[in-house]
C-alpha cells in the first residue's frame, strides 16, 4: 500500500462508511497500483473506461436490513472511487475531446458534477449569477468547464446519428440501453433549458483575460484531505496545471461559435456572432500556432464553419469578385437570381472548386421549388443538372438519374446548351487524353441515344465533336446510326461498358411502364403503349398503377372495348386526365381529354358524348379558377353548353352526378336565375335533384328584391330542405319486450341526402344565394322548440314560422350545418356583416362569449370603416346590443357593460347601474369614463365612488362630467356629436382587446 493511501485512509477513518463489497486491503491496493501508474513520468493512458467503472461502482444503490434501496451512501469508499474517477480525467488533462468520445453523456455529467462539488462550487448555486474573477482558479475553471461541455453536448445532439446495428436481443442489455437513453434525454432537456446561461457564462469568461488552473493529481488529493491539512495551498493562484488566457479564449471563442451557428437554423441574425467566434478563434490559432498543449481544435471543422458562416452572413449586394462560389451562390438562390447561378456552376466545371454533395444539394433544392409550382425553374433545372452531369463525366463518375429523366424529351435547346457546357468544361489544349476520350465517349453515347436524326447532327457537327473523334469514329458511329431500328430508344445511356450490355425483354418492359406512369404527354403515352403491346400481348397495361382511377359509371364501358390497346389507351387517357383537373393541372387535363376525344370518336358515340362532358366540366374549372376569379363573365359559348348539357337527352349515356352538381352551381353563380325559373324543361326538374333545387333557389332570388316579397318559391324551397334534414324513424322491440325508437339521420325521403346538400351548398359563390338559403336553415335552426338564443340573419322574414312535424327533423345536424355553411360563407367574403352577425350569433348560443364579441366588433368594423363612420342601426340593432352587453357581463367586464347600455334606443339604467355596483370586475374600470357620455350614468358613477371612499375614481368621474361638450344646454347636434365620438373610440379599443 502507497504512503499517500495509507494516509488517506487514517484521514478518513472517522467517516461513518459502509462495508465494501471487497476486503479494503484488496481496494487500496487497486488504488496504489493506479496511482503510481498515474504518477511515472511518462505513462501509457490509463483506460477512460476506469472512470466509467469507478463512478458505477460509486453510484450502486444500497440495500439496508429491511431490503430496502437507498441511495448511494456517502462512505470513504464510495469518495475514494470518485477521486480516482477524477484523477484519470486529471491525469487527461480534462481534455473534454478524449472525454466525450470514450463517455456516455450521463457518465461525463456524474464526473462534471463531481468536479464541481469537489472545486467548492455550492450546490444549486446558478453559475450565471458567479463572479469567475472572484473565485479560485480552480473553481472557476471547473464551472468553464462544465458549461463548455453543455454546450458542446447540445450541438453535437443536434447532429444526425447513424443508428448502429443491433445483435442478438438481450433483455437485460436492451433495459440498460432504454434506461441509458432516457436519462440521455432527462440531461440533455435540461441542458437545452439551461443553454442561455451557459453561453452568458462562457461570454463572461471571455472578459476575465487571466491564467486560470484546472485540477491535477495533487491538487486533487489535497482537496481529499481534512479542511486543516490543506494549508490553503489549493486557494492559491498557482495549484493545479496551468492553461493560459490565449489558450481559454481560443477554445470558449470556438465553442460559443458553435452553439451559436446551431441557433442560427430559427434564428438567421445569430449568424453574425458565429462569424465573430470562430474568425477570433482562426486569429489565436494563427498567432499561438497548433502546438498548444491544452487547446485542442479541428481545424478543419473550423475552416468549414467560417466558411458556412461568410455564406450565411453575406449580403446579395457583396461584390462577385470577394465573396466565395458559395456566397455567390446562397445570394443567387435567396434572390431568385438564377441565371447568374448557372454561370458560376458553368465556370465550376473547369475549376472544379465546388464538391459534388454541394452541386447535387444545390440540384436537389431546385428541384423541390420547381415541384412546388414554379414552373419557370425547370429550364434551370436541366441546366444545372447538365452541368452537374458534364463535371461527373469528366470525373468519371456515372451519371445521375435525373439527367436521364430531364433528357427524356430532347430539343435543339437543351442540345446547344449541353454542347455549350462541354466545351466550357474542357481546356483542349491542356487536357489529358484519358479527359479527352471521356468527352468523347459521353458525346458518343448522347448520339447514340437519340432518335431525331436533325439532333444527332448537330451534335456531329459540332466543332467540340470533330476535335475529339477521329474520322474513322465519326464515319462508323455514322453508319451505326442509319442502320439503327426505328424503334425508340428509352433514355441516354450514360458513359460506362455496363450499359453496352443488351437489356432483357422484362427490364425494357418495366423502363416503358415507369415512363408510361410519369407521362402526361398523350402521343408519348400511345408510343409507349404500341412498344409494350409489341413486346407482350398477356398484360392489361391499364392496371400497372393504382392511381388510375376512373368512375365506374364509365369503366364498366371502357372495359368493354374488344381492342386491348386501344382499351388500354382510352383508360390511361382518362384517368390521367381526371388525376390532372383534381391537381388543377388544366392544361395536360385538356391535352390528355382532346385525345381521348378524338381516339373515340373514330368508334363509339356513347365514349364521344362522355369525354364531352368531361371537357364541359373541365372547361368549367378552368374558367372558375383562372378568370372567373377576378370576377370576369363565362363566354357565352360556356354557358350554351352548360344549358345544352342540362338539356340532353341522348338515351344511354354515363353521367356522373358531379357534372350536374356544377354545371346548376355555376348557373347560379354566374346569376342565370331566368333560365334555370322560366327556361328549364320540366321532365328535368323532375328527374334531376340539383336541377330543381337550383330552379327554387333561382326563383326565391329572383323575388327577393322586389317591392313585395313573395312566400310562394320560398315556401317550396323550405318544404324541399325540411325533408332533406328529416329523418325517418323506426321502432325496434328490444329483447325485453320494450319499443324503442330509432333514428336514421341519413335515411331521407328528400331529394338528395344532407350531405350531398352541403357539398352543393360550397360550390356555390353568389353572395344573394348564400345568403338566402343561409338564412333558411337558420330560420329552420330558429323553429325548434327548445331554442334559447335565437339566430339573426338577412331575409329570414320570408320562411315559413313553424313545422307541423317537428319530432321529424333532425336539428342536430341542421345545427352543425348552420356552422358548417357561416364557415364556409365567411370564406368567400369574410367582410359581409350579415354573415359575422351570424357566425357571433352561434358563438353566443354556444357560450363561447369572447368569440362572441369578436364577430359582433368585426360585424360593426367592416360596414362603418374601423368605425370612423356610425355603424348602420340594421347592423347594431338593439338585440345585438344586448347580446354584447350579456358577453361582458359574463366576462365580467362590468363598465363596458354600462357603457354599451347607452347605445340602446332607450338607455338600460338598470343594467348599467346594476353593472357598476360590481367591484370585481376584470375591465380597465376607471380608464373608460372617457367613453360615458350619459350624464345620469356619470352622476351616479360619482355617487359610488364618493359612497365607496374612493376619492381618486370619483375626482375622475366629476373631471368627465365637467367636459362642456356633455352641457344639458348644448344644441342636439352637440351632444350627439359627443356621443358618436365617444362610441367610436369605444368601439375601436374594443376592437383592439378582442381581435
Amino acid at each position: 500500500m502507497s504512503a499517500e493511501a495509507a494516509d488517506r485512509e487514517a484521514a478518513t477513518s472517522s467517516r461513518p462508511c459502509t462495508p465494501p463489497q471487497t476486503s479494503w486491503f484488496e481496494f487500496l491496493l487497486e488504488e496504489a497500483l493506479l496511482e503510481q501508474h498515474l504518477r511515472k513520468p511518462s505513462p501509457d493512458p490509463p483506460p477512460v473506461q476506469l472512470i466509467v467503472q469507478f463512478l458505477e461502482q460509486a453510484s450502486k444503490p444500497s440495500v439496508n436490513e429491511q431490503n430496502q434501496v437507498q441511495p448511494p451512501p456517502d462512505n470513504k469508499r464510495n469518495r475514494i472511487l470518485k477521486l480516482l474517477a477524477l484523477k484519470v480525467a486529471a491525469h487527461l488533462k480534462w481534455d473534454l475531446d478524449v472525454l466525450e468520445k470514450s463517455l456516455s453523456v450521463p457518465v461525463l455529467n456524474m464526473l462534471l458534477n463531481e468536479l464541481l462539488c469537489i472545486s467548492k462550487v455550492p450546490p444549486g448555486t446558478k453559475h450565471v449569477d458567479v463572479d469567475l474573477a472572484s473565485l479560485p482558479p480552480t473553481t472557476a475553471m471547473a464551472i468553464l468547464l462544465y458549461n463548455r461541455w453543455a454546450i458542446r453536448t447540445i450541438v453535437q445532439s443536434s447532429f444526425p446519428v447513424k443508428q448502429v446495428k443491433p445483435g442478438p436481443p438481450q433483455l437485460n442489455v436492451m433495459n440498460q440501453m432504454q434506461q441509458e437513453k432516457e436519462l440521455t434525454e432527462n440531461i440533455l432537456k435540461v441542458l437545452k433549458e439551461q443553454a442561455a446561461d451557459s453561453i452568458l457564462v462562457l461570454e463572461g469568461a471571455l472578459k476575465l483575460n487571466k491564467d486560470l488552473y484546472v485540477h491535477t493529481i495533487r491538487t486533487l488529493d489535497l482537496l481529499a484531505m481534512e479542511p486543516g491539512m490543506v494549508n490553503g495551498e489549493t486557494e492559491s493562484s498557482t495549484a493545479g496545471l496551468k492553461i493560459s488566457a490565449e489558450e481559454i479564449e481560443c477554445q470558449v471563442c470556438y465553442d460559443l461559435g458553435a452553439i451559436y451557428f446551431q441557433q442560427g437554423s430559427t434564428n438567421p441574425s445569430v449568424h453574425e456572432n458565429a462569424k465573430e467566434k470562430f474568425f477570433r478563434t482562426k486569429e489565436l490559432i494563427a498567432k499561438n500556432g497548433s502546438s498548444s498543449l491544452h487547446c485542442s481544435i479541428d481545424e478543419k471543422r473550423l475552416a468549414g464553419y467560417c466558411q458556412a458562416c461568410e455564406v450565411l452572413t453575406s449580403s446579395s449586394d457583396d461584390s462577385s469578385q470577394q465573396a466565395s462560389p458559395y456566397s455567390q451562390i446562397h445570394n443567387c438562390m435567396k434572390s431568385g437570381n438564377y441565371q447568374d447561378l448557372v454561370k458560376i456552376f458553368l465556370e465550376d466545371n473547369l475549376a472544379l472548386s465546388l464538391p459534388v454533395q454541394f452541386r447535387q444539394s444545390v440540384l436537389r433544392e431546385l428541384f423541390q421549388k420547381a415541384q412546388q409550382g414554379n414552373d419557370a425553374l425547370d429550364e434551370i433545372c436541366f441546366k444545372v443538372c447538365a452541368c452537374n452531369t458534364v463535371c461527373d463525366v469528366m470525373q468519371g463518375r456515372t451519371i445521375d438519374i435525373h439527367f436521364c429523366q430531364l433528357f427524356l424529351k430532347p430539343s435543339k435547346e437543351k442540345i446547344d446548351f449541353l454542347l455549350e457546357v462541354c466545351s466550357r468544361s474542357i481546356n483542349l489544349e491542356n487536357a489529358s487524353e484519358s479527359l479527352k476520350r471521356k468527352m468523347a465517349a459521353f458525346l458518343k453515347n448522347l448520339c447514340l441515344g437519340l432518335e431525331d436524326l436533325q439532333l444527332v447532327f448537330m451534335i456531329s457537327s459540332h466543332e467540340l465533336f470533330i476535335k475529339l473523334l477521329k474520322d474513322d469514329e465519326r464515319k462508323l458511329l455514322i453508319d451505326q446510326m442509319r442502320k439503327r431500328s426505328p424503334r425508340i430508344n428509352l433514355c441516354t445511356k450514360p458513359v460506362t461498358s455496363f450499359y453496352d450490355i443488351p437489356a432483357s425483354a422484362s427490364v425494357n418492359i418495366g423502363q416503358l411502364e415507369h415512363q408510361l406512369i410519369l407521362s402526361v404527354d398523350p402521343w408519348r403515352i400511345r408510343q409507349i403503349l404500341i412498344e409494350l403491346h409489341g413486346m407482350t400481348s398477356e398484360r392489361q397495361f391499364w392496371t400497372i398503377s393504382n392511381k388510375w382511377e376512373v368512375p365506374n359509371v364509365y369503366g364498366n364501358v371502357i372495359l368493354g372495348i374488344k381492342d386491348n390497346l386501344t382499351r388500354d389507351l382510352v383508360y390511361i387517357l382518362m384517368a390521367k386526365g381526371l388525376h390532372c383537373s383534381a391537381i388543377k393541372d388544366f392544361v395536360h387535363a385538356k391535352q390528355l381529354f382532346a385525345a381521348c376525344l378524338e381516339l373515340v370518336t373514330e368508334f363509339s358515340p356513347k365514349l364521344r358524348q362522355v369525354m364531352l362532358n368531361e371537357m364541359l366540366l373541365l372547361d368549367i374549372y378552368t374558367h372558375e379558377a383562372g378568370a372567373g376569379v377576378s370576377g370576369e363573365r363565362p363566354p357565352s359559348d360556356l354557358i350554351s353548353r352548360v344549358r345544352g348539357y342540362l338539356e340532353m337527352r341522348v338515351p344511354d349515356i354515363p353521367l356522373r352526378q358531379v357534372i350536374a352538381e356544377e354545371c346548376v352551381a355555376f348557373l347560379l353563380n354566374w346569376r342565370e336565375n331566368e333560365y334555370l325559373t322560366m327556361q328549364v324543361p320540366l321532365p328535368l326538374v323532375q328527374t334531376n335533384p340539383y336541377v330543381k333545387l337550383g330552379q327554387l333557389l333561382a326563383a326565391t332570388c329572383k323575388e327577393l328584391p322586389g317591392p313585395k316579397e313573395s312566400r310562394r318559391t320560398a315556401k317550396d324551397l323550405w318544404e324541399v330542405v325540411v325533408q332533406i334534414c328529416s329523418v325517418s324513424n323506426q321502432h325496434k322491440r328490444g329483447n325485453d319486450g320494450r319499443v324503442s325508437l330509432i333514428k336514421h339521420r341519413e335515411s331521407t325521403l328528400g331529394i338528395m341526402y344532407r350531405s350531398e346538400l352541403l357539398s352543393f351548398i360550397k360550390k356555390l359563390r353568389e353572395p344573394l344565394v348564400l345568403t338566402t338559403i343561409l338564412s333558411l336553415f337558420v330560420k329552420l335552426h330558429n323553429v325548434r322548440e327548445d331554442i334559447v338564443n335565437d339566430i339573426a340573419a338577412e331575409h329570414i322574414a320570408i320562411w315559413p314560422s313553424s313545422i307541423p312535424n317537428l319530432q321529424s327533423v333532425d336539428f342536430e345536424a341542421v345545427a352543425v350545418t348552420v356552422k358548417e355553411l357561416v364557415s364556409y360563407a365567411l370564406t368567400i367574403n369574410s367582410n359581409n356583416h350579415f354573415w359575422l352577425i351570424i357566425q357571433a350569433d352561434i358563438y353566443f348560443a354556444t357560450n363561447q362569449y369572447s368569440a362572441a364579441l369578436h364577430y359582433y366588433l368585426q360585424a360593426g368594423a367592416v360596414c362603418s370603416d374601423f368605425f370612423n363612420k356610425m355603424v348602420p342601426p340594421d347592423v347594431y340593432t338593439d338585440q345585438v346590443i344586448k347580446r354584447m352587453i350579456k358577453c361582458c357581463s359574463l366576462l365580467n367586464c362590468h363598465t363596458q357593460v354600462a357603457i354599451l347600455c347607452q347605445f340602446l334606443r332607450e338607455v338600460d339604467y338598470k343594467t348599467a347601474f346594476k353593472a357598476l355596483q360590481e367591484q370585481n370586475s376584470h375591465d380597465a374600470m376607471d380608464s373608460y369614463y372617457d367613453y360615458i357620455w350619459d350624464v345620469t350614468i356619470l352622476e351616479y358613477l360619482t355617487y359610488l365612488h364618493h359612497k365607496r371612499g374612493e376619492t381618486d375614481k370619483r375626482q375622475i368621474a366629476i373631471k368627465a362630467i365637467g367636459q362642456t361638450e356633455l352641457n344639458a344646454s348644448n344644441p342636439e347636434e352637440v351632444l350627439q356629436l359627443a356621443a358618436q365620438r365617444r362610441k367610436k373610440k369605444f368601439l375601436q379599443a374594443m376592437a383592439k382587446l378582442y381581435f
